[in-house]
């Protein structure tokens, strides 16, 4: 029999729950080169300080670092170079007013491959959290994780 190759790795942006609340999700394509696709299934990108921007009706993905593919050539791609997200015009549409309120923004969640082999970022329509937003929810967090460490000395 032959061997099923393991799933491509997800990129997760780790600390956009934590600075951001979200708002809205949604799932788009990715647009990208050859030797990038080849560096992302190997799960070798970060969304730190990635963020999406609305330009002429499209939207792109800026701040998205995927270093060089290992086994590429000279003609490898540049690793911060801004990418397009692909979406319907009517979901632009939609989302554009929305960006241009104050405070609200779009942020990758993540980055994964689709059950058919194809580049998707989970997208999210997020507000900044204040610093005060953060510490109650690193509170809640903390509370949460005591009480179930409680319940399971009882147990």
């Amino acid at each position: 029999m032959a061997k099923s190759t393991p799933p491509p790795p997800h990129i997760r942006n780790k600390k956009a729950r934590l600075r951001y609340q979200v708002l809205e999700k949604l799932e788009c394509g990715l647009a990208l080169l050859g030797t990038e696709v080849k560096s992302l299934r190997q799960g070798r990108a970060s969304l730190d300080e990635a963020f999406a921007r609305i330009t002429n009706g499209e939207i792109w993905l800026h701040g998205f670092h995927v270093p060089p593919y290992e086994h590429g050539n000279v003609h490898n791609h540049d690793p911060l170079r801004p990418r397009k997200l692909l979406l319907h015009n009517r979901q632009i549409a939609k989302l554009q007013p929305k960006v241009l309120q104050r405070g609200l923004t779009l942020i990758p969640l993540s980055v994964y491959f689709s059950p058919r082999g194809l580049a998707k970022v989970e997208l999210a329509l997020a507000q900044g959290k204040t610093h005060r937003d953060k510490r109650q929810d690193l509170r809640k967090r903390d509370d949460k994780r005591e009480m179930d460490r409680v319940l399971r000395r009882r147990r």
